[in-house]
């Protein structure tokens, strides 16, 4: 089978799936492939925070509405801290009438969201393969040769832009010889699943608790319908290789034997063994554009230094890839110069989450002793409750009320209305 196409995604996760979908509504036939069928699973801590809301929001809200009727997802209305002495601290927010009645945050197994996603697609612009892994890819003229199989057996794929949105282990990334792993821009993780978890917030707040004897880690509990959770551990990598940690060791130690948190799964029962991936850490700064390609999620290495959370930027990602493929599109050119300020708006984005990773990398030579207790003294304070509910109130606002602008091209489809053009950043209101 040979493909011809100007746009070919590959890689169907969030990254991907958004790409799509932003493409379909400018009216841009492209093609979308995915290694695996739809429903998979994918490993993840599940959690879904307002980048992810904001960005379904402008795509179209009745999928936001989809959402809150859909039994796959569990709402969260905010986060429950616990400090390394066991101490919690509930950091909760309910909108009030005025405001949009939805959570912070939502959970959902990507093995549900992904497939939620995907099924959003415009088949009249989407031409979507699962069940095509790409083996290689190559260069052709000014385009790409994909080569990929699916159970009628060998796909050819020619296309001008190739967007890799296939995760850290990209098949794209390979080609470019850009997969470096870099332990101080990484992280190593595990997630299992359980049921019967004693102690979960009504409000259904998702929980990180800060282990003593692990710096630069945090346990997780992300409530999920039907009384499971998405229960997993995350530690930079650097600590992990200096200390020899096997993380999936950790994670079952905490749950057997930490007097913090082994009490409340003394009746729980797990669904299904511990899983391991890396994460790539958006500190890494990997170049995510050049001539016939962008990146986007996971394989341009943008999940938060701080928080592990990936979901969000990822689909970001999407959106703003999306813009610029419909500069690309209308201009009939995919070099590296007319899709540049991708990068710019990309980090443009992020800047804030890696300056903070650029001091928490600085407070890792710190004693963690002085670390554990910072802890201690500042999660349990008023003032941080306070302040998160101030901040909660304006995440809301912008999540809902506010546009990403950038550079979009002219509409190629009739029925859209025009698209806003690049401000100057000193006119811009959305630096979140």
């Amino acid at each position: 089978m040979t493909i011809h196409t100007d746009i070919c995604i590959v890689g169907a996760g969030p990254a991907g799936a958004t790409t799509a979908l932003f493409l379909a509504k400018a009216g841009i036939p492209h093609v979308i492939v995915d290694a695996a069928e739809f429903p998979r699973d994918k490993i993840c801590g599940d959690g879904l925070d307002l980048k992810v809301m904001r960005v379904l929001h402008l795509l179209d809200p009745d999928i936001l509405h989809q959402m809150t009727v859909d039994t796959g997802f569990s709402r969260s209305w905010g986060t429950r801290i616990i400090t390394p002495d066991g101490q919690q601290t509930d950091l909760a927010y309910q909108p009030g009438e005025q405001e949009s009645p939805f959570p912070l945050y939502q959970v959902a197994r990507r093995a549900h969201f992904d497939h939620f996603l995907v099924q959003q697609f415009d088949s009249q612009f989407t031409d979507f393969r699962p069940g095509t892994p790409v083996k290689s890819l190559a260069r052709a003229g000014d385009g790409w040769q994909l080569l990929a199989t699916n159970a009628g057996g060998p796909v050819e794929i020619n296309c001008k832009l190739v967007i890799g949105a296939d995760g850290d282990h990209s098949v794209v990334l390979r080609t470019l010889g850009e997969r470096k792993i870099e332990r101080r821009h990484y992280a190593a993780s595990q997630r299992q699943y359980w049921k019967g978890i004693s102690g979960i917030h009504p409000d259904g707040l998702i929980e990180f608790y800060f282990p003593a004897s692990l710096p630069w880690s945090y346990f997780w509990i992300f409530p999920l319908p039907n009384g499971e959770a998405n229960v997993g551990f995350i530690m930079l990598s650097e600590p992990v290789a200096a200390m020899k940690i096997n993380i999936r060791h950790e994670l079952q130690r905490i749950i057997a034997e930490d007097p913090v948190i082994a009490p409340r799964f003394r009746n729980a029962v797990p669904l299904d063994k511990p899983a391991g991936w890396g994460l790539p850490l958006s500190s890494r700064q990997r170049k995510p554009f050049g001539d016939g390609f962008l990146l986007v999620g996971d394989a341009a290495s943008l999940i938060c230094p701080l928080t592990g959370e990936g979901i969000g930027t990822s689909m970001l990602s999407g959106y703003l890839a999306a813009q610029f493929i419909q500069k690309a599109v209308t201009a009939g050119r995919y070099d590296a110069a007319i899709l540049a300020g991708y990068e710019k708006e990309l980090y443009r984005r992020l800047s804030e989450e890696i300056r903070l990773a650029q001091v928490a990398y600085y407070a890792q030579r710190l004693p963690w002793r002085w670390c554990v207790w910072a802890l201690n003294t500042v999660l349990p304070s008023r003032l941080l409750a306070w302040a998160f509910r101030k901040m909660a109130k304006g995440w809301l606002h912008t999540a809902f009320h506010k546009t990403i602008s950038t550079y979009t091209a002219p509409s190629t489809a009739a029925s859209m209305s025009p698209s806003p053009v690049l401000l100057p950043d000193s006119v811009r209101d959305d630096k979140k």
